[in-house]
């Protein structure tokens, strides 16, 4: 238990990053879960869309420290290529 003022602040700084950082990382994965669907469907335009749609999210993510860089365009690279061979 915090006892000093400067560290029951810093809890509550913890607390309400943790809750930004938390709902940040749950956008991002709703975008992507509607990509998935998207691509379970077989309707490329629409995963094109809900891609296009999810790409940002992910990268602001990433910008933001919720994932890495790489893990972000990775997902991305392959939710795209998933896609691709949709057409196929």
């Amino acid at each position: 238990m915090a006892n000093t003022v400067s560290a029951k602040k810093m809890t509550r700084k913890i607390a309400k990053r943790t809750a930004i950082n938390k709902s940040r990382r749950s956008r991002m994965r709703t975008f992507v879960r509607k990509v998935e669907e998207a691509i379970a469907s077989g309707n490329q335009t629409e995963a094109a869309a809900a891609l296009r749609a999810a790409e940002p999210e992910m990268m602001r993510a990433a910008q933001k420290g919720i994932v890495h860089k790489n893990t972000a365009s990775r997902k991305v690279s392959r939710l795209a290529s998933r896609i691709k061979t949709l057409s196929a």
